[in-house]
């Protein structure tokens, strides 16, 4: 036990070091400062000279706005072009068929907006060249779009007043050549040499020790996987994802595939400070959001590593804890860390079965996208916890009574109603969604029958489950959901679209809105924004908007099913 929890601390460890020399770093690459990276200038010189792009000509936030949403645009016709004539395309050996329009769609939208949500398994639901033109492609870009979202909105928040807030083409390709691509490269060569495919071979037959003859799917697997932790994707090469044994072959490839999705978003923490040369105040941001981090992890660990009450009462020895859904490679400890990391981060990948996982866990990694605010996906996790900052700053000012003022720049009303909008949007979201497909169950459960293998609270649980991992832009899901259904493509389909664009729309709406505003240097009446009591104030206001929202709905689901378990 001592070993599995020295793990987990290792691998989080590794991580916060790594973290801040790669913010410091990403801090000089974004403010255009020399770096050891300058190598690749003319590289990128010539990407923008064959795109006619000018990447000296500042940008406005609705420019920024404008670029994203167009290029997103594309990439969406792209992928559902292949994605919907895949079984005629080339690099298809195990030939599998094209999508559904309707899986096409949700697929599409999935990984455009960095969510990720599987309702296919990949080895009989893509190709090798829908895997690496769509799938891969997805994972690179809707990535890079969300740390250059976090860019412009660093760029209004310094010092004095602006509406240039840099170029979007400029950033977008050195988050490529700068960040995403080496680092992908270096997480796809440990794989390979643990034993991750990276092949364009069909299935490979073989025979095993029990004399059966089967066919194991292969394919370029490994650098999908890198970029797929990296990006804070978590959409699998293979069905089971990193549960299985070719996608994450050994405790090695796990630790390195959980370092790599949770080192860009606190990598990203750091360099807020170095940016804007407030450094206290990424410290305050890193403390609430670890704060957060270690109040989910703690009882999703007790509870994996103790193993399920109602199991132990039948005699059977559960020292290895609740192993049903794991992988004995890998432990219950580890497969707890990785269940909240991939949650809070909103990657989405997983080691082990979530819907197998005790229901107090299962709450924790809702709990980790329902707040989606601590370390979160590769940029938009910094946008969700500015819009909780403007938040408690705006009622820290009405409680002493003075003009909310955050980094210098008043809040007024209109950055006001934009923050609360796009806080609330979370779990209208969430609720909706959940609540219409129960009352479509409730009112036809004959009919709609295949969606939940598991009635009751857990069945409630397992919908809540995918609305909350889609609004989130997590990709995970309790898999006793039957969800490659028209309703639940289409409606999640919706859900990631408007819990995607609009968190980035008006996070960087109100930078811009505040960074034409007149810069007030601070005084002696100045709230201070990097202390210790201004971060408490932020972390109260996060479980008071984000989380107390969804505890009804927690206790008629994983909190009910919690307690039967110890029902005689």
């Amino acid at each position: 036990m001592n070993k599995e929890l020295l793990g987990i601390l290792g691998i989080f460890g590794a991580t916060v070091l790594l973290a801040i020399p790669l913010g410091r770093y990403l801090a000089t690459v974004y403010r255009g400062d020399k770096s050891w990276s300058d190598f690749m200038a003319p590289f990128e010189r010539l990407i923008f000279r064959l795109g006619g792009v000018d990447a000296n000509k500042e940008m406005t936030w609705q420019q920024h706005m404008v670029a994203l949403l167009t290029i997103n645009l594309v990439w969406f016709f792209w992928s559902m072009l292949v994605l919907c004539t895949q079984g005629s395309l080339p690099l298809n050996p195990d030939h599998n068929p094209s999508m559904t329009p309707d899986l096409a769609f949700n697929t599409t939208i999935s990984f455009l907006v960095n969510c990720n949500l599987q309702h296919y398994s990949g080895e009989s639901g893509l190709s090798y060249l829908s895997q690496v033109v769509v799938i891969t492609f997805l994972q690179f870009v809707s990535a890079a779009t969300g740390i250059v979202a976090c860019v412009v909105v660093f760029n209004a928040l310094k010092d004095g007043t602006t509406e240039k807030l840099g170029n979007f083409y400029n950033y977008f390709v050195k988050t490529h050549t700068r960040l995403l691509v080496p680092i992908a490269l270096a997480v796809a060569m440990v794989l390979v040499f643990q034993g991750t495919p990276m092949t364009w071979s069909g299935k490979a037959p073989i025979v095993t020790v029990q004399g059966d003859s089967v066919n194991v799917s292969r394919g370029p697997a490994a650098a999908m996987i890198a970029i797929k932790e990296l990006g804070t994707n978590g959409g699998g090469f293979f069905g089971v994802n990193s549960a299985h044994p070719l996608e994450n072959p050994t405790y090695i490839t796990n630790a390195v595939e959980n370092f790599a999705l949770v080192l860009i978003p606190i990598a990203l923490v750091f360099a807020l400070g170095f940016y804007l040369k407030r450094r206290r105040l990424s410290y305050m941001v890193f403390g609430v959001m670890t704060v957060g981090f270690l109040m989910l992890l703690g009882p999703t660990v007790y509870y994996e590593m103790h193993g399920n009450p109602a199991i132990t009462h039948m005699g059977v020895d559960q020292h290895l804890g609740a192993m049903e859904g794991k992988e004995i490679r890998l432990g219950a400890a580890a497969s707890a860390y990785w269940g909240i990391t991939n949650t809070i981060i909103s990657c989405g990948s997983v080691n082990s079965m979530h819907d197998s996982h005790m229901p107090i866990s299962g709450m924790c990694e809702m709990l980790g996208m329902m707040t989606n605010a601590f370390y979160g996906g590769v940029g938009v996790g910094i946008l969700n916890f500015f819009v909780f900052a403007v938040i408690a700053v705006f009622i820290s000012g009405l409680m002493v009574g003075r003009t909310p003022e955050f980094l210098g720049k008043k809040i007024e009303a209109r950055e006001m109603k934009i923050a609360v909008i796009v806080a609330l949007l979370h779990p209208l979201m969430i609720l909706v969604g959940t609540a219409m497909a129960a009352h479509l169950y409730a009112g036809n459960p004959t009919e709609y029958a295949a969606w939940l293998n598991n009635p009751s609270y857990h069945g409630l649980s397992e919908m809540l489950y995918e609305y909350t991992s889609s609004a989130a832009n997590n990709g995970s899901g309790f898999e006793g959901l039957g969800d490659n259904t028209p309703w639940w493509n289409i409606s999640t389909g919706v859900v990631l679209i408007l819990s995607r664009y609009l968190p980035i729309i008006g996070p960087v709406a109100i930078a811009g809105l505040m960074g034409r505003k007149k810069f007030i240097p601070e005084s002696a009446g100045t709230l201070r924004t990097d202390t210790f009591t201004f971060g408490i104030m932020v972390f109260f206001v996060i479980w008071i908007i984000a989380a107390l929202a969804f505890f009804p709905v927690l206790t008629l689901g994983p909190l009910a099913e919690h307690f039967t378990l110890f029902a005689k």
